[in-house]
Order: structure tokens, then sequence, then C-alpha cells
């Protein structure tokens, strides 16, 4: 167990050494060797005792209201703390130069990623636009260009979603998302970003300096960067597969006045595949071995690091699967 999720209301304390989940069906012993994080959907209480005590055994929460949208996380003092690596960083986010090129390898990647799910479905005419939009990315000048055929990208690929999935979606909504498909879309980032924020505590890496998104105070932008590229293959295709297998259907969801949330069986299930998925393997063609899907996210941040440290260009993951 990495992964701790708490979905019922209790009380989450330290005991020695080791997790102590109390809840109405009893209490819970959870040892912090087997722990990397944990994500809290209950409201659950607790005190600095025990924020100090997640804190010394690096692990991160993250928070997630009653309607399942994330609020934010607990990012403990950084262990892998590098100068070098931190300069570099901030370097690469004020050279313009060097920033568009690391802006254009995300966004391109994730629009070929996007083309790569949808082949699958046959939709010529929005993958030979998707195709365009890559190499619009190329040419653009600035990192405002870059966010436009980004959004224009966006867009035809959403135009997809209700023909793939047979589900009401309209556009791309949130806060709050308009209806179910829009909140599987929302949660399922949601739980991308902190799986890629827990990846990026474990690196020299810096989660506040990015190069696509501007660095914001209360957001770890870094992680909003390295997103765009696993959406496609861990969100999307997920969400496409669940619906169309049946698994998560409309009575997953709970419909109030111009939004939806999933249910806590639907949150549940979603979870459940999300982690089988990232457990699962594909074969990597430059490795010649099989690695994880979350290794993948590992790779990309290792390979960032190179490319700050002046060792490797950088070339963001696109999917040959």
């Amino acid at each position: 167990m990495r992964t701790f999720y708490i979905f019922s209301s209790g009380k989450l304390e330290r005991k020695e050494n080791t997790l102590c989940l109390t809840t109405s069906e009893g209490r819970r012993f959870i040892p912090v060797t087997q722990v990397e994080q944990i994500y809290l959907f209950g409201e659950t209480t607790f005190n600095t005792k025990l924020i100090n005590f997640l804190s010394q055994n690096n692990i991160l929460i993250h928070f997630f209201n009653y309607y399942g949208y994330y609020t934010g996380s607990f990012y403990p003092r950084e262990i892998n703390i590098s100068g070098t690596v931190i300069v570099k960083q901030v370097e690469h986010y004020l050279n313009p130069s060097q920033r568009l090129y690391l802006a254009k390898e995300i966004i391109s990647s994730a629009i070929h990623n996007i083309h790569r799910v949808l082949e699958k479905k046959e939709y010529e005419k929005e993958i030979l636009a998707l195709r365009e939009c890559e190499e619009e990315v190329m040419k653009a000048k600035s990192i405002n260009e870059i966010m436009l055929i980004e959004a224009k990208a966006r867009r035809i690929y959403y135009s997809t979603f209700e023909k793939i999935t047979n589900w009401e979606f309209g556009e791309r909504t949130f806060r709050p998302p308009e209806n179910p498909l829009n909140a599987l879309i929302s949660f399922g980032n949601s739980m991308l970003y902190t799986t890629i924020l827990k990846e990026i505590y474990h690196t020299q890496l810096n989660p506040a300096i990015s190069f696509l998104h501007e660095p914001f105070e209360r957001r770890f932008s870094l992680a909003l960067d390295i997103s765009e590229i696993f959406k496609p293959l861990l969100v999307d295709k997920l969400i496409f597969r669940l619906i169309n297998e049946n698994i998560l259907k409309p009575s997953d969801f709970l419909k109030e006045v111009n939004f939806a949330y999933l249910t806590e069986k639907g949150r549940k299930t979603f979870i459940y595949h999300f982690d089988k998925l990232l457990e699962s393997t594909i074969y990597h063609r430059k490795l010649k071995r099989k690695v994880k899907y979350k290794t993948l996210i590992r790779l990309e941040l290792y390979k960032l690091i190179k490319h700050l440290l002046g060792e490797k260009r950088y070339k963001g993951l696109k999917a040959w699967w």
C-alpha cells in the first residue's frame, strides 16, 4: 500500500510509529513505511502532531471536498534538494528561448498523444486538424501563442467526446462541471495532478517553477505542465473505457442545478481503475524492458532534469503504443 484513501469521516492520528484511522467502523492501523501519500475525501480531523509525523516520513496529503473536488495538498519539506537543479530551473524559466523550447515540447507531445488516442476511433478529420496544430506549436514564437494553439487543439479533441462515449458533453466546463462527463474529466485530472506532484517530490525539481504555465502562488505549476502530456494517456483513455464498458454509469453521479459530481461509489470505482492503470506495464522501446505507467512519469521528470543540467536535450513523451 503506497497510497492510502480515506472516504469515511473520522480521526487520523499518530500512534507511536503507525497511523491510526478511527471511524464509525472501528480502528485501522497503518505502518508509515507502507504509505507515500494520503487522499482525504471524508471529513477527517487531525492535529499538528500528525502533520509533523507525516512530514518526518515524507508523506504527502491531498485534500478533496464533499463533492470530490481537489482543494490542495500538504507538501512536506523536500528531501532531494539540489541548489544546482533549482538554479537551472529558474534560469530556464527566465530565459525566453529556453522556456519556449520546453513549452513547445510539452504541448506538441500532448497533442501527439491526443491524436494517438483518437487514431483507434477513426476520426480522420480531427486527427488531421490536430496534426496541423502540432506543427503550428513548433512554429510558435511565444508562450501565449502556444497556449492559444493548445486551446484550439482541445476544442477539436473535445468535439469527439460525445461520439466516443454517447454521453452528453457540450463543452468543457469546470468550477463547477455542468454534467457527469465534465465531472469525470475534472476528477481524473485532479488524480493525475496529485500523482505527478508525488513523483516530483521524489526528484530534485521544484514543483512551483514551471515552463508552460505561469508559476503562481498556491499551486504547483510544474505538475500542471507535466499533466498535459499524460492527460490523454492516463485520464481520457481510462474515462472512455470505463464508460464504454459500462463500468461507470450515470447512476454513479449526482446532479444538482448546473453542476454534477461523482458519488462516493463512483470515485472509488475510478480510483480503483486509475491505480490499476498506473501499475500496468508497457514495453519501453529505448529501455528495452517493461515499465509501469507511473514509472513513465518519473522518467519524464528525470529527462527534464538532464535537460536543465545540459546533459541531454529534452524530448517530451510521445506515445508509440
